[in-house]
């Protein structure tokens, strides 16, 4: 009787490269070193490598997240399996310090590219006088130029409705 081989089956990981931008509260803006201790846990608990990982800025948010007014970023460079980004997400949706995530892929930067990475400065809006901005009475706004001369443009008008002509409607074409 022939013995059974035994083959060991490999699931192959596909461990890609992702760029992770965490939003903390600003509570962690002067303890910044714990802030990247947390964000390190996340991603190592679930197989991943951090290959950078850096405060990226503190900001002002456009709207209020879990009774936050600012914010702290921080960006991170890892690699991971492929299903490591679900249960990071996961974690985030849990945590009480970590506001929100957001995971992309990056196999395209490579590591001095990833150091390079500086948040851009903030421009401050451009206030315009009123007499500036496009007025409706002026035609500035939807204006395609010429004059349209209504809805049916050169073609004229519907011509005599049904109301009018009462013997149209029992018309045969």
């Amino acid at each position: 009787m022939a013995k059974a081989k035994t083959v060991a089956i490999e699931k192959k990981v596909n461990v890609n490269q992702y760029e992770a931008m965490f939003l903390l509260g600003a509570g962690f803006a002067a303890e910044v070193e714990n802030a990247l201790k947390i964000l390190t846990g996340m991603v190592e608990k679930h197989g991943g490598k951090i290959l950078l990982i850096k405060k990226w800025d503190e900001r002002k948010l456009a709207y209020e997240i879990k009774g936050q007014k600012r914010g702290l970023y921080i960006i991170c460079y890892f690699t991971a399996p492929s299903t490591a980004v679900t249960p990071i997400e996961r974690d985030v949706t849990l945590s009480e310090q970590v506001l929100r995530v957001m995971i992309t892929r990056a196999d395209h930067l490579n590591v001095e590219e990833m150091n390079a990475v500086e948040p851009q400065p903030i421009q401050p809006r451009e206030e315009r006088n009123p007499w500036d901005r496009p007025s409706e009475d002026r035609g500035d706004r939807n204006d395609r130029g010429g004059d349209r001369g209504g809805d049916r443009g050169d073609r004229g008008g519907r011509g005599r409705s049904r109301d009018e002509n009462p013997e149209a409607a029992f018309a045969k074409d």
